[in-house]
């Protein structure tokens, strides 16, 4: 992450923030208390990628998911089952992937803001340069 990097990730047709790193304020947050509790003492946001983890998911966990970096938004759509034949291995797969998933997606939208980023900055460069 770079500094001035603002992450968020929301939740539900009614955008409610569940977490958010600000790199600049050098603050990290978890709202579970939000939407009558239902991430409470679920989430983990690490502080390093700006990866979220839901820890004990449920069915009413499934929605929409939004994660904004600074002003790119990407949407996720979180499917799960509630299944009395789930065991421990297939939840533990199943929370792996998807971690796996926001892991990548995280690390693809990283790249294009800072190749982004570093684009304009080289432009802004050449500009600068151009009209001495």
């Amino acid at each position: 992450m770079k500094d001035g990097d603002v992450i968020q990730w929301w939740f539900g047709d009614e955008n409610t923030v569940i977490a958010e790193i600000n790199v600049k304020a050098d603050s990290i947050a978890v709202y579970d208390d939000v939407l009558d509790g239902r991430f409470r003492d679920r989430l983990k946001l690490d502080n390093q990628t700006g990866s979220l983890t839901i820890t004990n998911i449920t069915i009413k966990h499934a929605g929409r998911y939004e994660l904004q970096i600074n002003t790119v938004r990407k949407i996720f759509s979180l499917t799960v089952f509630d299944s009395v034949h789930c065991c421990g291995p297939t939840e533990a797969v199943i929370r792996l992937v998807l971690s796996a998933l926001v892991g990548v997606a995280t690390v693809i939208i990283l790249v294009y803001e800072i190749r982004s980023r570093r684009a304009e900055r080289d432009q802004a460069h050449i500009h600068t340069s151009g009209s001495v």
